[in-house]
């Protein structure tokens, strides 16, 4: 296939486009930046983030490519179907619970990042502990895209795949850069307009086409392949509520939501972007679904692309590009390339910006340098973000492996960050013992249940595990079981330590973690002291 020269140079626009707004959200952010935390306007935009904004932000920051590909590729997959398109459904509620529950308890405080409360309770050993995860997750998230932007545009382009991760990376490393939240705020308004306009203009040329069958017939009925209305079969019904626990739950504690809530200018305005977000985010996967019945319902054999069939071929990934490409006129074709590169790039900023924002605020300025100016913090939240782009360009290239890396670090979030988020939240009485029992019963529970896609066997067994063409395959929810059984650990074993140490089980001297205060035994010796008018020698409550 020659060179797709009218894409190549609409895509050069739209990037270049998108680079000037960037650069001029960054100019907009140095002009507001008077008189306020330049460190805090480059995390949460100072708090003066608009809900226009603050929605088209929240939004795009979900509405990313793995979003819009991956639901079309679900739909299109005979084995899977509609009723396995969990995501819009699992995100649209998580952005409602997480505004109803967790909003107030995050934009009172003025915490900057998630990791806050979790220093906060559990303090600064515990809380560089929980940043891996996350830390992890928004840099294999970050290369995945850049992998699924590669292969997209070597396929419809046929331009090599490695110089589209680099000039997405350089692009949105520089934009991020510079401005901060506003860069990347304002850069996701014009990416989810163009995402939107952009798919719904190419999906009538699709549905039209004549090598396209009517999707309402082929939704029930054997066509060129299975009924993309899908089925769930009885034996895998654990598994889809684990996954569709996994979205909804799992989907709350990364820095990439609370950096949209955080930024706005009243917990009532937070609220409201997460819960039109929500709305937003489920409209978002239409055109997708759209495109994934049509992939479906299409005869391949008579477009230009041919047989075998893209899932024949392995190319079920990339079932959305290729039906822009094959289905519609070649000027369609093009503004739908422009949607896929917007919606990679709405969701790479984020995740480069999250990562940034903890290592700056959570590790260098509470752990590394207390003493750091705001100058200083910022500078290491840019050259973090230089770093992890880098790593996670380079991790690009190894797009097999890289999505399941992400898969992996993104359900330790689950079954770490989210029970210790929600004991800090709303369990104040736990301790850091509890934080670090949890996070290793939950961590050697997630490990020890294997991973397929990584050709790591199961130690543990789930009831319902099974052999699937010679890889042994979960079916018990054990996702969310390992969550469940994090939450309680946390929760049994503060309990316990703080009976302990208050009844004098364990001497307090064993108590490194400093759970009691160290202050209960001096106060009534103080006190004493003050009335009686002369010194008095501080001494254990029970003696030494």
């Amino acid at each position: 296939m020659a060179l797709n020269i009218p894409g190549l140079v609409s895509l050069s626009v739209f990037f270049m486009l998108t680079l000037a707004i960037g650069i001029w959200a960054s100019w907009k952010s140095k002009k507001d930046q008077q008189n306020r935390n330049p460190t805090e306007m480059a995390i949460v935009g100072g708090r003066n983030i608009n809900v226009f904004i603050g929605l088209f932000t929240a939004t795009a920051t979900w509405v990313g490519g793995a979003y819009i590909n991956g639901t079309a590729e679900i739909v299109y997959l005979p084995s899977k179907g509609l009723l396995w398109v969990q995501a819009p459904v699992g995100f649209a509620l998580s952005l409602v619970i997480g505004g109803f529950f967790f909003v107030n308890q995050m934009r009172s405080k003025n915490y900057v990042t998630v990791m806050d409360p979790l220093q906060e309770t559990y303090g600064n050993l515990m809380g560089s502990l929980l940043f891996i995860p996350p830390l992890l997750g928004e840099v294999f998230w970050f290369a995945a895209i850049l992998a699924s932007l590669g292969a997209t545009m070597r396929v419809v382009l046929n331009i090599s795949g490695s110089l589209a991760i680099i000039v997405s990376a350089c692009t949105v490393i520089l934009y991020t850069l510079l401005g901060g939240l506003y860069s990347v705020a304002y850069t996701d308004v014009i990416q989810l307009v163009f995402i939107t306009l952009s798919l719904w203009v190419c999906i009538p040329f699709a549905l039209m086409n004549s090598a396209t069958e009517s999707i309402y017939y082929t939704a029930t009925h054997q066509s060129h392949q299975d009924p993309w209305i899908g089925k769930i079969e009885k034996q895998y019904l654990g598994r889809w509520l684990d996954d569709f626990f996994y979205l909804v739950l799992g989907s709350i504690p990364w820095q990439t939501y609370f950096q949209r809530v955080l930024s706005a200018a009243s917990p009532g305005q937070a609220r409201l972007i997460s819960y039109l977000s929500g709305l937003g985010c489920f409209s978002m996967a239409i055109p997708s679904v759209i495109i994934g019945a049509v992939a479906a319902s299409t005869d391949w054999n008579q477009t230009s692309y041919g047989l075998p069939s893209p899932l024949e071929r392995g190319e079920s990934a990339m079932v959305l590009p290729l039906v822009l490409h094959y289905l519609c006129p070649a000027y369609i074709s093009i503004v739908g390339l422009g949607a896929i590169a917007a919606a990679a790039m709405s969701s790479a900023d984020s995740a480069l910006l999250s990562a940034g924002s903890m290592f700056a605020h959570n590790i260098y300025r509470k752990i590394l340098r207390k003493e750091a100016t705001d100058i200083e913090v910022l500078w290491a939240m840019r050259i973090s973000m230089l770093v992890f782009g880098a790593g996670a360009a380079g991790l690009a290239f190894y797009s097999s492996s890289v999505y399941d890396l992400w898969f992996l670090s993104g359900e330790l979030v689950y079954a770490l960050l989210f029970p210790q988020l929600c004991c800090a939240l709303f369990t104040p009485s736990t301790n850091t013992y509890g934080s670090a029992a949890g996070f290793l019963v939950g961590l050697l529970l997630r490990l020890l249940a294997g991973e397929p896609a990584l050709s790591i066997p199961p130690i543990i067994c789930y009831p319902a595990c099974c052999l699937v063409d010679e890889t042994y395959s979960q079916l018990f929810p054990f996702k969310t079981f390992i969550m469940l059984l994090t939450l309680g650990t946390i929760v049994a074993v503060s309990y316990l330590a703080t009976v302990l140490f208050q009844r004098n089980l364990l001497p307090r001297r064993w108590d490194v973690c400093n759970i009691m205060g160290g202050t209960s035994t001096l106060i009534p010796l103080q006190q004493m002291e003050k009335q009686m008018g002369s010194p008095v020698v501080a001494l254990e409550e029970n003696g030494a």
